[in-house]
């Protein structure tokens, strides 16, 4: 099998939403760009719309990330990028929050970064380079109410992020973490999330509501070769809602 001569990225979580904007861009920079997520119609969609490839993929199983892995590899021969995004975004007050929940939301926030990373990791390594990007969220630096697993979740992915850079260094790797503010996505819109805006909006230096759109460079900035010399680092993108 002849090596993929172009760069390959998984991007999990990529069927809609930031997720499908961080594909798009990281398309731009003439990578092969392989959407991963559970929701088959719109993941081949927007794997259709960047000329990529899409693998159904449930993050939080390990055989199913397994399979994406070997697939990916048995195709392309090579995976130089992967781009943590699956999540779940619930909405909960911690009076009716169960141990239930907190599982489900860690299983696949948490857990699936884990198993992805775990299972492209050795690739990057035998290459000498790899590019690892876990999108986090605002909302650990912020300590928003009604959240309390899911910004625990992503408090979690930066304290994974931040480890991770320090282990994989040795090996060529980056590991940087991207935590987005309140974003207008097709989620977000859908649910209660979406009243936020009325409170999050003047908070922040511009007056507008964040676009997945907005999102997505700073991500395909980070799975470049310029930011070689960049890793264990957060970057806040919300449009000044905080400062740091």
């Amino acid at each position: 099998m002849t090596k993929h001569e172009k760069r390959v990225a998984i991007v999990t979580g990529a069927a809609q939403g930031i997720g499908a904007a961080i594909a798009r861009r990281i398309a731009q920079n003439d990578v092969t760009v392989v959407v991963a997520d559970v929701n088959a119609e719109k993941g081949a969609a927007v794997a259709a719309d960047v000329s990529g490839y899409f693998h159904q993929t449930d993050v939080s199983d390990g055989a199913s990330v397994q399979s994406l892995v070997d697939d990916v590899m048995a195709k392309y021969g090579r995976i130089d990028i992967l781009v943590n995004d699956a999540a779940i975004v619930p909405f909960v007050p911690w009076e009716q929050l169960t141990f239930e929940e907190w599982r489900r939301i860690m299983a696949v926030n948490v857990d699936g970064l884990f198993l992805v990373t775990k299972a492209v990791t050795q690739h990057m390594a035998e290459a000498g380079y790899g590019r690892i990007v876990n999108i986090s969220s605002n909302t650990f630096v912020a300590g928003t109410p009604n959240f309390n697993h899911y910004v625990s979740s992503k408090g979690a992915i930066i304290g994974f992020t931040r480890s991770l850079a320090s282990e994989l260094g040795k090996d060529g790797i980056t590991v940087n973490s991207v935590a987005p503010g309140l974003t207008e996505s097709e989620g977000v819109k859908a649910g209660a999330h979406n009243a936020g805006f009325e409170y999050v909006v003047p908070m922040q230096a511009f007056d507008r509501k964040g676009q997945p759109e907005d999102i997505a460079p700073s991500v395909a900035f980070l799975t470049t070769e310029e930011a070689g010399w960049v890793t264990g680092q957060l970057l806040v993108v919300d449009g000044g809602h905080t400062r740091n």
